[in-house]
């Protein structure tokens, strides 16, 4: 197990954790997005509107880069930029699933609750914990 442990990045608290968790599955969501267009049409609208197979490769490929900068925010969080940077990906997603509620044929039920519950709660939790890892 500790050998496990010892993978995990080597900041106290829960955030980093929670950052390399967050990746993790945002990297198995573009797996997913990337092998059926189903799966996106199912995260935005129940599987109620069928999805283009190009909508859900975009849509892996732009929840893959944010895998990947949540994950280097994870393991540099004392760097300002790489810690703003993981927050505006959590920005951009709230943003745009909000939108996608405004504008799009996504509702507030399913699958769609998820995102937006990781985004908001992420951002409050990195803005509240911004000082105690950047010293700033």
């Amino acid at each position: 197990m500790d050998q496990v442990l010892s993978y995990l990045p080597p900041f106290e608290g829960l955030l980093p954790k929670w950052l390399v968790f967050v990746s993790a599955v945002s990297a198995i969501n573009s797996i997913q997005a990337y092998c059926s267009s189903q799966y996106t049409s199912l995260l935005y609208t129940n599987g109620s509107v069928p999805c283009e197979p190009l909508s859900g490769r975009v849509f892996g490929t732009w929840t893959f880069l944010s895998a990947v900068i949540r994950m280097t925010a994870a393991y540099n969080l004392t760097t300002p930029a790489v810690y703003d940077l993981a927050i505006w990906t959590y920005v951009i997603a709230l943003t745009h699933f909000t939108g996608e509620l405004i504008f799009g044929n996504a509702s507030l039920k399913g699958r769609f609750l998820s995102p937006l519950i990781v985004a908001s709660s992420s951002i409050a939790w990195m803005l509240i914990q911004r000082k105690e890892y950047l010293g700033l």
